[in-house]
């Protein structure tokens, strides 16, 4: 069974790959936990579903919560996809501390998000969400921007589950499982853009000797790979590498 996020399944054509399931993720959508509630949500999901073992593809916050889940269930992971994501001390990276600062001040939704909303043009532009995360801002639609920060602003306590989400992000929950990233026996292999301005450009090179069986790395020159959607046939075709190889 693979997991993903469910917008990459859609754009990569992957849903028939052996079956696919796309997990939406929490915090940058409709639902918001913390990365190692997600871990755990997502091992009882696949309880509910019986499903034994899994191949993992994450990107961003959602790479945080796949090497979580692989450190506390080794035995349920295939194979491991990993694009630019927090990686053992940058996480948070320093680029998410004034995020992490306006949201303790509860100022975050209202200041940043509510207005790119408003006007989805800001949403484009340098520090707005495409500029930040996309490797074209142009790709980043007006529906897009609906789905990905509407539910984060809807109500109050969207706005202060958003906030104490962010917060929560201070804590890096990575250093403690180095350990067990360096006991994995799933083979993993990592896509990173280096067009990425929020993580260190060391993390591939990080992931790649910690993890024995480690299948190298693929930079992808000026990329930003923080939304699989935006290059699905480059990440579809890491995938089905990798998988073949396992």
């Amino acid at each position: 069974m693979r997991v993903h996020r469910r917008d990459f399944v859609a754009a990569a054509g992957l849903a028939g790959a052996g079956g696919a399931l796309g997990c939406a993720v929490r915090g940058a959508g409709a639902t918001v936990a913390g990365a190692g509630e997600q871990a755990r949500m997502l091992a009882a999901l696949l309880d509910t579903l019986a499903i034994l073992a899994v191949d993992l593809v994450a990107s961003d916050s959602g790479g945080a919560v796949a090497q979580l889940f692989v450190s506390r269930y080794p035995e349920r992971v295939r194979t491991l996809l990993l694009t630019n994501c927090d990686v053992h001390q940058d996480s948070p990276p320093p680029a998410l501390l004034p995020v992490i600062a306006a949201a303790r001040a509860g100022t975050f939704a209202d200041e940043v998000l509510v207005p790119q909303l408003r006007d989805k043009a800001s949403a484009r532009r340098a520090t707005g969400l495409g500029g930040c995360c996309y490797t074209d801002p142009a790709h980043l639609t007006e529906e897009a921007i609906e789905c990905y920060l509407r539910p984060l602003v809807s109500s109050p306590l969207r706005k202060a589950q958003l906030h104490g989400y962010c917060v929560a992000l201070e804590r890096n929950p990575l250093l403690a499982i180095v350990p067990m990233l360096q006991r994995c026996q799933a083979p993993l292999r990592v896509v990173w853009g280096t067009g990425d301005t929020i993580f260190d450009p060391s993390g591939p090179d990080w992931l790649d000797r910690t993890f024995p069986r480690s299948r190298g790395v693929r930079r992808i020159e000026g990329a930003k790979l923080f939304f699989p959607e935006e290059l699905p046939d480059v990440i579809a075709e890491e995938a089905r590498g990798l998988w073949l190889g396992a």
